[in-house]
């Protein structure tokens, strides 16, 4: 073309020839961070037209604020920068959770593509892969239970041998000794990861792509086109009333029984029963606040400030639970004063006797080792909160109340977790809404037969 039409001479950017092809550019906006100046780019069009076209494309981008410049940025380079963006906004269990997804899953596999060539059938290919081949973490129970069980049956391999071969704790190989001579053999491990896994790392990239757009590096997002696998949602287990009371029973003895009925009656979460603090617990008012957490990053212990905003929340108690914790806490008084000046006060209502903070491990493990006393089904303790929450439903406590008190965000996700473990609601309600409207049921009258030819009852 000899000169612009009018239309071209409102783009911006220029069309030239690039050997035997035709290119354009666009000069962008500086760098944000360096100043320095930036271009867009592209060849290889086989007509002038076609070029202009482009340009035309770019500047309705540009226009829109959709614009991408081309990049050979990749996922691992780019997720590499996301972490470091997103430790300012993730809560530290989600920092650390997408941190392990990266270096495990997402970089390994599609951590050398370049960014912008990821497609929703890149993502459809890279999930259907972590359900067939994904685990990548060892098999350590097989390993332990092979030398265990390869050793003579006169002088079986103990467990610090164990733990020294596997690199496990010695802990870990105690316990899984114990359990292989309780003829407790390993099930082989599934090489996929698990439905509820991959959905997890769906969650992940939808949210770092997403910024990903809003930083344009990408124009789309290709995650929120993709349908991460189904979930088999199965039944919690729980206890009974029965069993929940003879677990209490069972733990009256323990330094923190009050934890364990803290627990049962509100059922508050692990980290949230561990961070409880005795300045948010008002034996007047029979309330306790939710205002901190201690949780596990990395095999650590810290404190959080909750898993959301709903997790901040104010319990109320019953006159049992207070005065429990009134005795707990005058007994936590009387330790104190005994440390004097070495007492680690950090205002924690459950804690060692020198003030030291619990490990929320270290409460699990102390669970099961009363329930094993008890002698009640085996279950984990975050199990006790789903048996608080069928319970209230099944007692008729207003679902809105009960969805308060569990720190959930909606009302609609309380019923959606446990209502397929009541399925005696749905009865009741079926007689509920039929006698609105339907006539009691009255017993029939029994039909005598008769016999045709003689009308006379048959003998």
């Amino acid at each position: 073309m000899s000169g612009r039409t009018s239309a071209q001479r409102g783009l911006r950017g220029t069309v030239y020839r690039r050997g035997a092809k035709w290119a354009f550019m666009i000069e962008l906006a500086p760098d944000p961070l360096t100043g320095k100046r930036r271009q867009r780019a592209k060849s290889g069009f086989e007509s002038e037209g076609e070029a202009w076209e482009a340009l035309a494309e770019a500047n309705g981008e540009l226009r829109t604020n959709t614009f991408v410049a081309s990049s050979t940025r990749t996922v691992a380079e780019f997720f590499e920068e996301w972490l470091v963006n997103a430790a300012m906004t993730l809560k530290p269990t989600s920092l650390a959770n997408y941190t392990a997804f990266t270096r495990a899953y997402v970089v390994p596999v599609i951590g050398s593509r370049r960014l912008q060539s990821v497609e929703p059938a890149t993502l459809t290919a890279f999930y259907q892969h972590l359900l067939t081949s994904g685990r990548r973490k060892r098999d350590t129970d097989s390993e332990m239970y092979a030398l265990w069980s390869r050793s003579p049956e006169d002088a079986r391999m103990g467990a610090a041998e164990i733990a020294r071969r596997t690199g496990v704790s010695y802990s870990a190989a105690s316990n899984a000794v114990r359990r292989y001579r309780n003829g407790k053999v390993p099930l082989p491990v599934d090489p996929g990861l698990s439905a509820r896994t991959v959905t997890s790392i769906h969650v992940m990239l939808r949210r770092a792509f997403a910024d990903a757009v809003e930083l344009r590096y990408l124009s789309t997002n290709p995650a929120t086109r993709v349908r991460p696998p189904r979930i088999d949602r199965r039944g919690h287990v729980t206890w009974t009333p029965q069993e929940l009371g003879r677990f209490l029973a069972a733990a009256r003895s323990d330094r923190f029984s009050a934890l364990w009925v803290l627990l049962a009656t509100t059922g508050m979460r692990r980290s949230e029963a561990v961070g409880a603090v005795r300045s948010a617990f008002d034996p007047v008012a029979g309330t306790l606040t939710v205002v901190s957490t201690r949780v596990v990053v990395s095999g650590r212990a810290r404190r959080s400030d909750g898993k959301s905003r709903r997790s901040r929340r104010l319990l109320g108690l019953d006159p049992t639970t207070v005065q429990v914790l009134r005795e707990h806490l005058a007994e936590q008084d009387r330790e104190r004063a005994a440390f004097g000046a070495s007492y680690h006060d950090e205002d924690l209502m459950f804690c060692w006797p020198d003030g030291r903070p619990l490990h929320p491990g270290a409460v699990s493990v102390r669970f099961q080792r009363i329930v094993r006393e008890a002698g009640v089904p085996r279950i984990r303790l975050h199990d006790v909160r789903h048996t608080y929450a069928t319970m209230a439903l099944r007692a008729g406590v207003n679902p809105k109340i009960v969805s308060t008190r569990l720190g959930h965000a909606t009302v609609a996700f309380t019923l959606d977790t446990y209502t397929a473990d009541i399925p005696e609601l749905d009865q009741a309600a079926a007689v509920t809404i039929s006698n609105l409207f339907l006539p009691p049921q009255e017993p029939r009258p029994t039909t005598m037969f008769t016999d045709p030819l003689t009308e006379q009852p048959p003998s």
